[in-house]
């Protein structure tokens, strides 16, 4: 790195990996709420377009088919391009098409600005491990994993309510305008600001040793913008679905599984099969939004702690995913009351639990191959992108058919099945050479 460093500055290091770490969290913020500001205008979208929950969930599920059948191609893309300019154009592309949202006018325009949103955002997690394995060092990533994660949470449980008071004063169309507008804005802030660690001209030599020490990956991008390309083969596709990997990614699809549930139909569950109104149950999505908020910071500040304490990253990792999962087949247990509260407490104790299994993208980073990593990425993403395929139109089909309770059952019953793979699958972790 070309720069004049005095000893004070070698003896301190900079900390600028941790506003890197606070961009990626503000743009998981901005992309979830891009994902779920559908959920809050569905009722209003029904019942202006006269459609039924069966059409509803198509509705829901166009994103996640191009967000799915993306992953892959997303991942191929940033392994020869880049963070900084792949996460552009993603933003970019998936606010303008939530802009466009609030001018919808039908079913098959909605359906077609989704899947849109969805092939845009789909390099987005790929990327977030990059630029997370490139600027932390081991021994924090699991933690930098659960606070950008967190991102997810957060910003729903706060800007939730706030959206849907939006539609209540104004109308559904604004929701998507002012969502759209901000991820625009973001777009150009983060073209403007990130730079892979060699780059960058805010970090030390002292913190650029200390990560690339750790472990980090400090010349991730550099060497894509040197083209030091490798050919694939056909050897690789078999180190990607290694059994460790296959673990891995059925983990991942039990939890985007229960997760895609809150994200599409949880407020019309509360409204539609509870019975509890529009205003009352916005604020009661933030108590498990939160819920999994603190769940995904606990699991990263466990995880790291564990490891510095001497544990293996296996057992420090996996531990916290395995007993998320198990906790959040408490869903279910909302089958059994109609209480307010009592709904409001289990589907917080269940979200925790997702929140608290929600470091996975911190596996992926250690076993995943190192010039596979944005590939390796793809399929992860993939597969929990299949979750997001499958719970809306199940969930659409069982409330029209027989209501909710089943698709509560299956949410369980799956989260269950990512907790096994865990356990029976993923066995020691250390990278796949």
């Amino acid at each position: 790195m070309d720069k004049t460093i005095d000893s004070a500055e070698v003896i301190k290091p900079t900390k600028r990996r941790y506003i890197t770490l606070l961009m990626i969290f503000i743009t998981v913020v901005i992309c979830y709420v891009d994902r779920a500001n559908l959920a809050v205008a569905s009722a209003k979208i029904q019942q202006e377009f006269g459609i039924t929950k069966t059409e509803m969930g198509y509705i829901f599920s166009a994103f996640a088919w191009t967000y799915t059948a993306c992953q892959i191609p997303g991942g191929w893309f940033l392994d020869r391009v880049g963070s900084k300019l792949t996460y552009f154009i993603a933003i970019m592309g998936w606010s303008v098409a939530t802009l466009c949202q609030g001018f919808a006018g039908s079913l098959a325009s909605l359906i077609g600005l989704r899947a849109v949103t969805g092939l845009f955002e789909a390099p987005a997690f790929p990327v977030n491990n990059r630029v997370v394995t490139s600027w932390f060092p081991e021994q924090e990533r699991a933690g930098a994993v659960g606070f950008y994660t967190s991102g997810q949470f957060v910003g729903l449980a706060f800007l939730t309510p706030m959206l849907i008071w939006v539609q209540e004063i104004l109308s559904w169309h604004w929701v998507f305008f002012m969502t759209g507008a901000i991820g625009i804005v973001w777009a150009l802030i983060w073209h403007f600001n990130y730079q892979n660690p060699r780059k960058s001209k805010k970090i030390n030599r002292a913190e650029l040793e200390y990560i690339e020490q750790g472990g980090g990956m400090v010349d991730g991008d550099a060497l894509i913008e040197k083209k030091e390309k490798v050919p694939f083969t056909r050897a690789d596709w078999k180190l990607i679905f290694h059994r460790k990997l296959v673990g891995v990614y059925l983990g991942q699809f039990a939890i985007a599984s229960m997760l895609w549930f809150f994200l599409t139909w949880f407020p019309n569950y509360l409204t539609q099969e509870k019975g509890i109104a529009a205003l009352t149950a916005g604020f009661m999505t933030t108590v498990p939004f939160l819920a999994a908020f603190l769940g995904v910071l606990l699991s990263g500040q466990l995880a790291d702690k564990l490891t510095r304490s001497g544990k293996s990253i296996g057992f420090a990792r996996k531990t916290p995913i395995i007993c998320g999962l198990l906790l959040s087949s408490c869903i279910m247990g909302a089958n059994y009351t109609n209480d307010p509260i009592w709904i409001m407490v289990l589907m917080a104790v269940a979200f925790f639990g997702n929140g608290f299994a929600s470091i996975t993208w911190s596996l992926v980073s250690s076993l995943a191959p190192v010039r596979l990593i944005g590939l390796t990425g793809g399929v992860f993403n993939f597969i929990g992108g299949l979750g997001g395929i499958t719970v809306p139109l199940v969930v659409g089909y069982l409330a029209q058919n027989y209501g909710f309770a089943p698709s509560l059952i299956y949410i369980s019953v799956v989260a269950v099945i990512g907790a096994l793979s865990y356990i029976l699958l993923v066995g020691e972790v250390k990278r796949i050479a």
